[in-house]
């Protein structure tokens, strides 16, 4: 029960003796102490995207590994406070940097990929329906139908149940397992041709 209670001042100073002096697992008695405190500072100075937990996570992995740095008999919680100051201006830093390049790069990138697709792609596109036609026909007459009731003829699903005296869940899944065929025939047409060409 003694364990759940939060370390005093001569508590903390000894875990920190015990530390600096290899007892690792003595840190634990600091993290205790502070987490609850840091947590709440952390989020109440954060800005919105900054991930509290993760900057927590850092000051205190930051605090243990540079621990010889600081002076025993010294107020730690000012000492832990500053490293996550630290840790948070640095991870504000990077998100308005990663904002900063979305901002000015991300429209022109956008822009030049679509132009390469649209440059590129009307070919493919050509190339594809025409394998996609091949493909149609290489179907059982009953899937072409399907296919047909579809996309050529548009008609419900309902419909569709009724003209083949299916259930609708199972003319869904007909034409899912149907489109699943055609896409595979397809994409395997467009390797080979990719491949033939090189």
């Amino acid at each position: 029960m003694a364990s759940n209670r939060i370390p005093d001042d001569a508590q903390i100073d000894a875990a920190l003796e015990r530390v600096s002096r290899g007892d690792t697992a003595a840190f634990a008695v600091i993290v205790r102490r502070y987490e609850r405190s840091l947590r709440t500072w952390l989020a109440v100075h954060a800005p919105p995207g900054v991930d509290v937990d993760d900057i927590a996570q850092r000051s205190f992995v930051s605090a243990f590994t540079r621990l010889n740095e600081f002076e025993l008999g010294t107020n730690f919680e000012a000492w832990l406070f500053t490293i996550a100051k630290f840790q948070l201006r640095t991870e504000t830093t990077r998100l308005r940097r990663i904002a900063d390049y979305h901002t000015r790069y991300g429209p022109d990138l956008l822009q030049r990929e679509l132009a390469r697709r649209s440059d590129s792609s009307s070919e493919a596109w050509k190339l594809r329906l025409e394998y996609l036609q091949g493909c149609l026909e290489t179907l059982d007459e009953r899937l072409r139908c399907f296919v047909s009731w579809r996309y050529d003829e548009e008609i419900s699903l309902d419909e569709m149940a009724t003209r083949s005296g299916r259930s609708v869940p199972a003319v869904k899944k007909q034409l899912w397992k149907t489109r699943q065929l055609l896409h595979q025939c397809v994409e395997s047409r467009m390797t080979a041709s990719e491949g033939g060409a090189s």
